[in-house]
C-alpha cells in the first residue's frame, strides 16, 4: 500500500517516533508500505522554519533528501490537477498545506498518515493514525 505523510508525520517519524500512534508507526515501519511525502511538505517546513516556528527543523531541511531516503520515502509533486482541487475543495480548513495534502490523498488514492483532526471533516480522505 502507499501512505501519504502529513507533515508533522514526517517530522516525528525522523525524529520522535514515539511521538507516533500506533497504527502510524506500525504502518511507516512496514516496508510493504511505499512511503510519499509531498513536495507541499518540503514548501511547510522551510516556510515555517524561516518563520522561526520551527527552530529545529533546519537540519532537516539541509538535509531533506537523505532524511527521505533515510526513511525509505519518496517525493510526490504537485501537479495542476492537485492544486485545483485544493483550490475548490469545499472544506472549510484554510491552510493551504493541509488543503494540498487532502487533494493529494483524494487525487492519487492515498491514505493520509496524520493526527490532524481536521482531516476526519473532509469525506473521501482515508485516515491512518
Amino acid at each position: 500500500m502507499k501512505v501519504l505523510l502529513d507533515t508533522h508525520t514526517l517530522l516525528w517519524a525522523l525524529a520522535e517516533p514515539e511521538r507516533l500512534g500506533d497504527d502510524a508507526r506500525a504502518t511507516i515501519l512496514d516496508q510493504a508500505h511505499d512511503l510519499v511525502v509531498s513536495s507541499a511538505t518540503a514548501w511547510e517546513l522551510s516556510t515555517k522554519a524561516r518563520l522561526g516556528k520551527l527552530p529545529g527543523a533546519s537540519a532537516i531541511l539541509h538535509t531533506y533528501q537523505r532524511q527521505l531516503a533515510r526513511l525509505g520515502a519518496t517525493d510526490l509533486a504537485v501537479t495542476s490537477e492537485h492544486a485545483l482541487l485544493a483550490g475548490s475543495l469545499d472544506w472549510a480548513h484554510r491552510d493551504p498545506f493541509d488543503r494540498m495534502l487532502a487533494a493529494q490523498s483524494l487525487v492519487e488514492g492515498l491514505p493520509l498518515i496524520t493526527r490532524d483532526p481536521a482531516f476526519a471533516s473532509l469525506e473521501g480522505v482515508r485516515l491512518i493514525w
